[in-house]
């Protein structure tokens, strides 16, 4: 899959427009669409501004990184920093004593993911709920 075909990809599947993306990037929807037809090679800025706009990464739309396809729209810059600091942590796998292959080592990496994210979830649920939980409390007193 090319760059272009991930970034329309994703586009429908955020339900966003060819003309919303464009104004975000502050560009014509036809320069957009060149874009998306991999007419044209979007610059360095423009490829991190996608991936933001469209909650993933540079690695996923360059065809990098097949696991990190998404990233929680919920996610704050500080959530993406702890996740993408738990990836690049490059020592080496080990099961048993033996290491891993790089393939069951994507494998775990791709559970973690989901791990990482679906924790993540829940805890910034949790914070939600305390206080309103400890309001009814003194309510109730």
């Amino acid at each position: 899959m090319s760059l272009g075909s991930r970034i329309k990809q994703l586009r429908t599947e955020r339900g966003l427009t060819q003309q919303e993306i464009a104004a975000k990037l502050e560009m014509g929807r036809s320069n957009f669409g060149h874009i998306e037809n991999d007419r044209v090679t979007p610059t360095s800025e423009d490829l991190q501004k996608l991936a933001d706009i469209l909650t993933t990464t540079t690695d996923y739309l360059l065809g990098r990184d097949h696991s990190m396809a998404t990233i929680p729209e919920w996610a704050t810059y500080k959530d993406k920093r702890d996740f993408k600091k738990l990836l690049e942590d490059d020592g080496e796998v080990m099961f048993d004593g033996v290491p891993m292959s790089p393939t069951d080592r994507q494998r775990v990496m791709d559970v973690l993911t989901g791990l990482f994210w679906e924790a993540k979830q829940m805890n910034k649920h949790k914070k939600k709920i305390e206080p309103q939980d400890s309001r009814s409390d003194d309510a109730e007193r």
